[in-house]
């Protein structure tokens, strides 16, 4: 495994504070389902990527393709974590929108 690939896995594992299992009853709330960018009525694309973050927390043999979603959830936890909103935020879009990406902020 190459050194770009490790530090890959470490951003996503930092990034993910969430248990597949956690993720995944998550998924299934109104809340989680309430949020994020739609495609045509479509599943959100937050949602559907927590589908895919689940599956990739459950095993440890990556593709190329995994670790290009591992790099894409780093960076979005990373960035959607910088605009965190003044005051509580249990209760918000912005909390939900991260749930979806397997980073809960108030963990």
């Amino acid at each position: 495994m190459s050194d770009d690939s490790k530090t890959i896995i470490a951003d996503f594992q930092n990034a993910v504070n969430m248990t597949a299992k956690e993720l995944q009853a998550w998924l299934e709330t109104e809340e989680s389902q309430s949020v994020g960018q739609k495609k045509d009525d479509d599943e959100a694309i937050g949602h559907k990527s927590g589908r895919r973050i689940s599956e990739l927390l459950q095993h440890s043999d990556y593709s190329e393709d995994d670790l290009a979603h591992m790099k894409k959830v780093a960076s979005y936890v990373h960035r959607h974590s910088a605009q965190r909103p003044a005051g509580e935020v249990t209760d918000t879009r912005w909390r939900y929108s991260l749930m979806n990406w397997g980073h809960d902020p108030l963990k």
